[in-house]
C-alpha cells in the first residue's frame, strides 16, 4: 500500500531499524536514531541495486517519488541509476574545479611561466577582475553566449568601448584554452565576433612639423622640474623607444662607450631584445643623468625611491606643465615624430626605420635578418637624426630634411 504524509511524518524510531514501503520500489529506512532514509530497489543486469534518494524531511514524499520516477526512465533505457549519479556527481566536483576564474588564472598563471611581462599580466587580472563577478564561479563548460555579452555590454554601454573589445578579446583567450585542455567544448566568445561597438581607433598625439618640433625642444631644454624628468625627455627624442621602455632604463643594459643600449625582450613589447644605437648627443644626456643617478639602478628613478623607475604618468604630466596639451603631444608620440620625419626625409629604408621602433615582424627568419642587415645604416640614421633634431632646436630656424635623390 502507498505511503502517505502522515505515515512518513509519524513513523517513529524502534530499537531496530524499519522499512515503510512505497509503490514502484520506493521505501524509507527509519533508523534507531529516528533519522529517515529514502532508498529505490531496482534491478539492472539482472542484480537487485539499491539507490539512495535522500533524507526526509528535506526530500519529501512528492520530491522521493519523483526521483524514484526518474531513476525508473534511467532504467527504461538501458542505465544504471546509482552509476549515473556517481557520474553526475563527479562531473558537478570537476565542474566546481573548472570555473571560468579557476581556468583563466591557470592560463594567466601559464603565460607568466612562458615570459609574458609583468605589466601584461597585471592587465590580465584587472580583465579577469571585471568578469569575475559574472561568470567567474560558473564552470566555464556551462557558460553561455549570452552571460558573457551580458557582462560586454554592461561595460561597454557605460562608455567603455576599449575595455569592452579587451575583454571579449581576453575571454576568447581563456576559452581557447579551456577547450585546447578539454574543459571546455567551444569558445563562446567567438559568438560574439561582431557583437560590440568598434571604438574609433585613437592615435596618440604627435607634433610632426618641423618647425613646431624645434620648439618642443627648446621647451624641454627649459624644462624647470625635476632634472631626472627633464633629462628623460631630452632622450625621449632620439631614442624613440616607448615611454615604458625609457622610463625602465637600467645603466646594466647601457654601454656607453660602444654607445649601445641592450633592451632585454621581457620588457620589449614583441618579447624581443631591442638594441639602440646611441647617438653623440644621447650620449651626452646619458652621461649628464649619470652624474646624478649613476650609482642606482635606474636611469631615471622615481622622485619617490631609487628602488623604482618613474611614474607612468610623469613625462605627459611634464609635457603638459610646458604646455602641451594631450591633442597636441604626448610622451609616446616621440615615436610618431620620428617615423614621420624619418620617412619624410627618404633617406632611410623602411625596415630600418621599422626595426628603429622595434615594430614586431611575424616571419621570425625575416625578423632575424633584418636584425642584423639594416644595423649599420641604423647607427648613421641615428647620428643624422639627432643632428637634425639639434639644428631644429638652434633659433628656431626650419631646416630642410635634405630629402635624397
Amino acid at each position: 500500500m502507498a505511503l502517505s504524509d502522515a505515515a512518513v511524518r509519524s513513523a517513529k524510531a524502534k530499537e531496530n531499524q524499519y522499512k515503510l514501503y512505497d509503490d514502484g520500489g520506493l521505501f524509507l529506512i527509519v533508523k534507531p536514531s529516528g533519522g529517515k532514509l529514502w532508498r529505490l530497489k531496482y534491478r539492472h543486469l539482472g542484480k537487485e541495486q539499491q539507490l539512495s534518494i535522500g533524507v526526509f524531511p528535506t526530500v519529501s514524499l512528492k520530491d522521493a517519488r519523483k526521483r524514484r520516477d526518474d531513476a525508473r526512465a534511467q532504467i527504461a533505457k538501458g542505465l544504471n541509476p546509482s552509476f549515473e549519479k556517481k557520474r553526475a556527481a563527479a562531473a558537478a566536483l570537476v565542474g566546481a574545479a573548472n570555473t571560468f576564474k579557476a581556468v583563466a588564472d591557470e592560463y594567466i598563471d601559464r603565460r607568466e611561466r612562458e615570459g609574458l611581462k609583468d605589466v601584461t599580466t597585471t592587465k590580465a587580472k584587472w580583465l579577469l577582475s571585471l568578469l569575475e563577478p559574472g561568470i567567474g564561479s560558473r564552470p566555464i563548460a556551462d557558460i553561455e553566449a549570452f552571460e558573457l555579452l551580458a557582462i560586454l555590454k554592461k561595460v561597454e554601454q557605460s562608455g567603455r568601448h576599449e575595455t569592452a573589445k579587451r575583454l571579449l578579446a581576453f575571454s576568447g583567450r581563456v576559452f581557447r584554452y579551456a577547450v585546447a585542455t578539454t574543459r571546455a567544448r567551444r569558445n563562446v566568445a567567438a559568438d560574439l565576433q561582431g557583437a560590440l561597438m568598434s571604438p574609433k581607433v585613437k592615435h596618440h598625439a604627435a607634433i610632426i612639423d618641423p618647425k613646431e618640433v624645434g620648439a618642443l625642444l627648446r621647451a624641454i631644454d627649459g624644462f624647470e622640474g625635476q632634472p631626472t624628468t627633464r633629462w628623460a625627455l631630452q632622450l625621449a627624442p632620439h631614442v624613440f623607444v616607448r615611454p615604458g621602455e625609457l622610463r625602465q632604463a637600467e645603466w646594466s643594459e647601457i654601454d656607453l662607450d660602444a654607445a649601445v643600449w641592450r633592451i632585454p625582450a621581457v620588457r620589449m613589447k614583441m618579447n624581443r631584445e631591442h638594441v639602440v644605437p646611441l647617438s653623440t648627443q644621447a650620449v651626452a644626456i646619458l652621461k649628464a643623468a649619470g652624474e646624478f643617478t649613476g650609482g642606482g639602478k635606474y636611469v631615471f628613478p622615481s622622485i619617490r625611491t631609487p628602488r623604482r623607475p618613474m611614474s607612468e604618468n610623469t613625462l605627459n604630466a611634464a609635457l603638459r606643465r610646458l604646455g602641451y596639451t594631450s591633442d597636441e603631444m604626448t610622451s609616446h608620440g616621440f615615436r610618431s615624430t620620428a617615423s614621420t620625419l624619418l620617412n619624410e626625409s627618404g633617406k632611410w629604408s623602411v625596415d630600418a626605420i621599422e626595426r628603429a621602433l622595434a615594430h614586431g615582424d611575424t616571419d621570425t627568419v625575416r625578423a632575424a635578418y633584418h636584425r642584423g642587415a639594416h644595423w649599420q645604416e641604423r647607427v648613421l640614421m641615428a647620428q643624422w637624426w639627432s643632428d637634425y633634431l639639434a639644428r631644429l632646436r638652434e633659433g628656431g630656424k626650419v631646416m630642410p630634411l635634405d630629402r635624397a635623390g
